[in-house]
């Protein structure tokens, strides 16, 4: 199970991918923190150069929006339209005693006006006053992406939304073809795994998800120590556990450690270091894998030194492993020109 989302992952070896074909392989990139995605991007592309990812939303190749569990991810834009559909499809139910009509109404008034121009946050929850202390949920109400420089290295501003049609010239997906898509993107980058994980991953309910599943028949079934049923795309790889796995660094908020419901996440994050990596608060610490699983954690200080914190004994091959690719992080992180010092 370790080594099939590695190689899911692209995370056993770096690919020679498109910014685009790398991140509709890995389905979706959390992107609450602003270099996340381009490090998670560095760990599994080979060659990966930070402008590469700026550029390709720049050019509106892939883009930036609150999607699954209302956070933060960068997809593809061609993605975007069918996650966006199913997700909002459960989304827009998350309002207490607003009744379906009205939340439709609401949904059509942002969309109209996002498609005119970019708007602020602020701005948005002024179209919607009816939903009250719900005002921040209006993310959730119709398919909104960020302009950039939001998405791009180190942006902490203000950022601007604007609409689906306004940013990529197409409209939201069906809901039901949505649906399909995203399971079998999420079987791709994260399987086997159970209905719960995909429901969690995404933050829908069983409605939206059945149906996909049932449409997708037949798919490969398994059954985990614990008896739980585990679902696959057919001929999707299954590598040997044995398969060496190099040491890669993984970002804040990494998507593989949130893929699953528990206690499925010990796939790759042991279960004793759990809550010392996943935070109360939601957040996720940038971690470092060695032999498939989260055995640090890492930051780059303002001085652009890499400081390690182990969670286990580092055998002396291991912590020279371990030295030698995040030497050649901080090369990343620090040298390349217009690059902060402090992406951790």
């Amino acid at each position: 199970m370790n080594r099939a989302l590695l190689e899911r992952q692209l995370l056993l070896e770096r690919r020679g991918l498109a910014v685009p074909r790398a991140v509709e392989r890995l389905c979706a990139l959390q992107a609450q923190y602003s270099p996340s995605p381009y490090i998670a991007l560095w760990s599994r592309v080979s060659g990966f150069r930070k402008e590469q990812l700026t550029r390709a939303l720049e050019q509106r190749r892939v883009v930036k929006s609150s999607l699954f569990r209302v956070t933060l991810h960068i997809t593809s834009a061609r993605d975007f339209p069918k996650f966006v559909a199913v997700w909002l499809a459960g989304a827009r139910t998350a309002f207490p005693r607003v009744p379906p009509a009205e939340i439709e109404r609401l949904a059509r008034r942002v969309l109209t006006a996002a498609n005119k121009r970019a708007l602020t946050h602020e701005e948005l929850r002024e179209l919607v006053p009816e939903l009250g202390r719900f005002q921040w949920r209006v993310r959730a109400l119709a398919p909104l992406v960020h302009e950039p420089p939001s998405g791009t290295w180190q942006f902490h501003g203000r950022p601007r939304l604007t609409g689906i049609e306004r940013w990529l010239r197409t409209s939201m997906a069906d809901a039901t073809e949505g649906a399909k898509h995203f399971v079998r993107s999420y079987l791709t980058a994260f399987g086997p795994a159970t209905r719960e994980d995909i429901i969690r991953f995404a933050g829908i309910r069983v409605r939206e998800v059945q149906p996909a599943l049932d449409a997708l028949e037949p798919l490969r079934r398994f059954r985990d120590e614990q008896g739980r049923l585990l679902l696959d795309l057919p001929r999707a790889p299954l590598p040997d556990g044995d398969v060496a796995a190099p040491v890669r660094f993984l970002p804040k908020w990494e998507s593989s450690l949130l893929a699953y419901a528990p206690p499925e996440r010990i796939r790759i994050l042991p279960e004793k270091f759990h809550k010392t990596l996943i935070k109360p608060n939601g957040d996720v610490l940038p971690s470092v894998l060695v032999d498939g699983f989260v055995a640090a954690t890492w930051l780059i200080d303002r001085k652009g030194r890499l400081e390690l914190t182990p969670l286990r004994r580092l055998t002396r091959a291991e912590r020279s492993e371990i030295d030698e690719e995040g030497e050649r992080l901080r090369e990343f992180v620090v040298d390349q020109p217009g690059a902060s010092a402090n992406p951790a």
